[in-house]
């Protein structure tokens, strides 16, 4: 199932893109009850100074994302000609397909309108080291448009001591780090919101809110009601059945406090896979292709089981 935009042809060049308009959200149509894989992987060829962060900002992808699934290309000035992989196919994230769904480990938000059999996904930056993003389950309380900022006096501090004084109120406009558009959550402290600064999107920059580039806020202003219900989770593997088959997505995991995990990543890998009770026709796995999968958590979905895979002899039962 494709995004509602066509893959641009390699020809094309990310200033072409823009002025073209095809810079627009990914939005799938939801796979069938017992299905959770959607979009396609796409590929594009690197023009001279062509970035990360434009083609992430064309096409939705967060900068970190994009890093994973290419790596060793310089994310700041690919060579001309350098095939750059858009990790534009997803597993939907475990549980319940109803109103706002972020998952940190992805750098992702999922959305999914009331009475409509879609799904929109957007990149977000979250937390930084030392201010981690929430695992909690909360809803949407407030929507302002061209908000101002009232620094709370723990940031105030740390501004102040990096010898960069803030105001008590930053007024709404281009310097507001908030956007122009803010949500606010049933979590005191906690905002859903634009920036001022694009590049942080898809990565670990806030002070604990969460981060959307500001066409992808101001889209979402229109479509999301007050109270509509948020989940925020940490699963950096997510596991997904499509056409029988079963697949892999794999991220880099981060602990409670956002920080890069240290936890035995194959224990974490099957405590998830214990989880999806589903699965449980699948047993087979081929656990050579789950660990390279988990090895190189470039968020990409792999095939790991199913049905005339082609995925060779190392199929066997879970370890014990």
């Amino acid at each position: 199932m494709f995004a509602r935009f066509s893959v641009v042809s390699r020809g094309l060049s990310l200033a072409a893109l823009f002025a073209c308009g095809q810079a627009v959200a990914l939005e799938f149509p939801l796979p069938p009850a017992g299905e959770d894989v959607i979009g396609q992987v796409q590929t594009i060829t690197a023009k001279y100074e062509d970035t990360f962060a434009d083609i992430g900002t064309a096409y939705d992808l967060g900068y970190l994302e994009l890093i994973a699934a290419n790596p060793g290309v310089d994310p700041w000035l690919p060579k001309p000609g350098t095939e750059i992989v858009l990790p534009t196919r997803f597993v939907l994230p475990p549980g319940p397909r109803e109103g706002i769904v972020i998952n940190l480990a992805e750098y992702r938000m999922y959305y999914y309108p009331k009475g409509q059999n879609v799904v929109r996904t957007y990149p977000i930056g979250i937390g930084r080291e030392g201010w981690g993003s929430p695992v909690a389950v909360t809803k949407v309380t407030g929507k302002i448009a061209n908000p101002t900022w009232t620094p709370p006096a723990s940031i105030k501090a740390e501004h102040a001591a990096d010898g960069d004084p803030l105001p008590n109120v930053v007024p709404a406009g281009p310097d507001n780090p908030l956007g122009p558009f803010k949500f606010t959550l049933g979590l005191p402290g906690y905002l859903i919101h634009g920036s001022n600064k694009q590049f942080g999107i898809g990565m670990r920059t806030s002070h604990g809110c969460f981060r959307m580039y500001n066409n992808n806020v101001l889209e979402l202003s229109k479509l999301v009601p007050v109270g509509t219900p948020v989940r925020i989770m940490n699963e950096p593997y997510k596991f997904g059945v499509s056409a029988g088959k079963v697949y892999l997505e794999a991220h880099t995991p981060l602990d409670a406090e956002g920080d890069p995990s240290n936890e035995n990543k194959h224990t974490t890998v099957i405590n998830a896979l214990l989880k999806r009770e589903d699965l449980a026709e699948h047993l087979q796995m081929n656990w050579d292709v789950v660990r390279d999968v988990i090895t190189a958590e470039d968020g990409l979905p792999v095939e790991i089981a199913g049905p005339g895979s082609a995925l060779g002899s190392g199929a066997s039962p879970a370890p014990r």
